[in-house]
């Protein structure tokens, strides 16, 4: 078995135990959690509250958080997701009453877990503080992703790398334009 089809194997195995893991409270709990997820509402209304009342700290915070979140969105749903087309976790391993509201989309990347990450890094390095305190949520809605059956845990990983590179990317922005401008 090359090393490829052993990631992929994993990849599948670790799929399974989250998607069966919990008891019945987890699942009730994971819903919350994927709701003020969903469109993005979560990150939105974090980044309206650091605005509101963060001063020109949470200004700066919001204003790269949500940048690198909308440059997420672009990169993993508009482009990865067309690319890569990977089918959902089975529905076999999917409770019921998650299949139901189960994108369509492709599984390839995790398009919360990219906006969550790009929140996150963008907001961290202007206000440290603030970055803490939303990655608790950003983890959690990674690993929702995946124990809802909606994702595979590399889908998760390859969302939180694109996440991640747009935060970059917003953060070296100013620079660049710095540079070309001078």
């Amino acid at each position: 078995m090359g090393l490829w089809s052993k990631v992929h194997a994993e990849d599948h195995r670790l799929a399974r135990r989250a998607i069966a893991w919990g008891p019945p409270w987890v699942r009730s709990a994971a819903a919350v959690v994927e709701e003020t997820a969903e469109h993005t509402k979560l990150w939105c209304a974090v980044a309206g509250a650091m605005a509101a009342w963060g001063g020109w700290r949470g200004r700066v915070a919001a204003s790269a958080g949500v940048a690198a979140m909308a440059l997420a969105q672009l990169m993993s749903n508009t482009v990865a997701k067309q690319v890569a087309q990977r089918r959902r976790p089975p529905p076999e391993w999917v409770p019921r009453e998650n299949l139901e509201e189960r994108p369509a989309s492709s599984s390839f990347p995790s398009g919360h877990t990219a906006a969550a990450c790009a929140f996150v890094g963008a907001v961290t390095p202007v206000w440290p503080a603030a970055g803490v305190g939303c990655a608790v949520p950003a983890v959690l809605v990674a690993a929702q992703r995946v124990h809802s059956g909606a994702h595979y845990p590399s889908d998760v990983v390859g969302g939180c790398v694109i996440g991640l590179a747009a935060a970059a990317l917003v953060r070296g922005a100013p620079r660049v334009l710095r540079r070309r401008l001078m």
